[in-house]
């Protein structure tokens, strides 16, 4: 056997990954146990079932190419949990005979080596033993999608609090827990957060976290097959049953039939059914009336997309989850730049993290972000610039604009300032920064108290919320 006492080889790999794909980074691969290397075999424990599962699935090709840059040998990467036992050599020479032959490796005894043994249900799916159903299409759950990692704002909190009241008491409320928004707003986040939790709280949980593609396909399957006990078996003998983009059952008269069906023996038994979907249930095309009334017999729960506020914060959670410095500028520029949903903030983030190595720099500034992302400047279709929010707002007021870039303090110059703060920052890409700039060179902390105290004064002074609703109404109207 072939070892690496201090693991040095396996710094170098964490290192190699980091440089070369940081997009499947995370802060948490310090926290992986190297247990050796043996037989072409390169050992790693992770603290969890899930984390085992999630880097099995999603992360084996880029660590076995890691480890071949890194030691110039052909290693296999095989990823173990805690209580997976491990026998490198016989092990290895099983994963050898299976490379030869084409077929899946095998131990001395002839019997299947185990790729991650142990229950399966921290991957999503259910209990492994004999006659345990088949959930091979459980979608593999990611560890960052836990409750601590998802950032709460104000078109999130309610769907994030029937989450947790979901987690904690799985078919004891809100069952089913229905869950809209477009896509890339954290629904998917919010699901995994609530598989996380109840298995963490009950690792014998039998839990089943699919998609409804696979909900149908397995269903057409079955019936051509003339397997529709073993497919019941499948959906139906779970402690929670959790399907992703339910909206596609719309049209397919059958499918919807017997997901009726599976709903009424989960609901009746008390077991949990926790769905998402892009539209609310009265809104998805074609959906039987008798489903939407179920479906609408628990909670359900929009998600909005996120405020500035918010986006600055999932960024710094996101960069944080990576291991990545994230200055607050830089958070700032790219959630100014992006507002659409939560997968583009994560590929601004990607980019940055690439741009920084490009140049070489360890932690990105607001240049690295600028090139990597854009300018936040520019003027987007449907949006005014701010230079026409400056001039609506000083029309409104009859002040100047040298007024507002001035440093004078009368109440007659720093009330239109700051609603002209709070109107770029809703109807530009701007920065915080950008703003301060354009308005005299003010930080940006001084464009978060502008926008706060324009929000605080709009709802105790109906006059002045009237006026600044006149000056939105007038900016939308003249944006082409």
């Amino acid at each position: 056997m072939v070892s690496d006492p201090d693991g040095r080889a396996w710094q170098q790999m964490l290192a190699h990954l980091k440089r070369h794909h940081p997009a499947i980074g995370r802060q948490w691969f310090e926290e992986l146990d190297f247990l050796g290397v043996g037989g072409g075999v390169l050992r790693v424990r992770a603290h969890s079932p899930v984390h085992r599962d999630y880097l099995q699935r999603q992360c084996v090709e880029s660590f076995n190419e890691a480890a071949q840059a890194v030691t110039g040998r052909l290693l296999t990467v095989r990823f173990l949990g805690p209580e997976d036992g491990a026998e490198p050599e016989r092990e290895a020479a099983a994963v050898a005979r299976g490379a030869r032959d084409g077929r899946a490796p095998t131990n001395g005894a002839g019997q299947p080596v185990a790729r991650s043994a142990g229950r399966s249900g921290g991957g999503g799916g259910g209990g492994g033993g004999g006659g345990s159903p088949s959930r091979a299409d459980a979608l593999v759950l990611n560890p960052d999608h836990s409750f601590d990692n998802f950032v709460i704002g104000p078109g999130n909190r309610l769907a994030h609090a029937a989450a947790l009241a979901v987690a904690e008491a799985p078919g004891q409320r809100y069952n089913p827990l229905f869950i809209h928004g477009d896509v890339g707003l954290g629904k998917s986040h919010l699901l995994q957060a609530i598989c996380l939790r109840i298995l963490e709280q009950d690792p014998g949980t039998v839990l089943y976290y699919t998609s409804c593609d696979a909900f149908k396909n397995q269903y057409f399957e079955a019936v051509q097959a003339g397997q529709m006990g073993e497919f019941r078996h499948t959906f139906r003998d779970v402690d929670v049953l959790v399907i992703d983009d339910i909206h596609f059952l719309a049209r397919w008269e059958k499918s919807q039939e017997e997901f009726f069906h599976t709903y009424n023996s989960l609901h009746q038994d008390q077991r949990q059914l926790i769905l998402s979907s892009d539209a609310a249930p009265e809104e998805i095309p074609h959906l039987e009336g008798r489903l939407v009334s179920r479906f609408k017999q628990g909670m359900v729960a929009n998600i909005q997309p996120p405020d500035f506020e918010t986006r600055v914060a999932i960024v710094k959670k996101k960069a944080a989850l990576r291991g990545m410095e994230m200055p607050e500028d830089v958070a700032f520029h790219i959630a100014s730049c992006i507002d659409t949903n939560i997968r583009e903030l994560e590929g601004a983030i990607t980019g940055v993290q690439m741009q920084a190595h490009i140049e070489g720099k360890k932690v990105p500034d607001l240049a690295t972000a600028r090139a990597a992302v854009g300018e936040s400047a520019l003027r987007l279709p449907g949006r005014p610039t701010i230079q026409t929010v400056i001039s609506v707002v000083t029309d409104f007021y009859g002040t100047r604009l040298t007024d507002l870039q001035s440093k004078k303090k009368p109440q007659s110059i720093v009330l239109p300032r700051q609603v002209c703060m709070y109107l770029a920052r809703a109807h530009t890409r701007h920065s915080l920064q950008e703003i301060g700039g354009h308005l005299g060179g003010r930080d940006h902390t001084t464009v978060m108290h502008a926008v706060k105290a324009v929000d605080e004064k709009r709802r105790a002074d109906a006059e002045f919320d009237a006026q600044v609703g006149a000056l939105d109404e007038r900016l939308k109207k003249m944006a082409t």
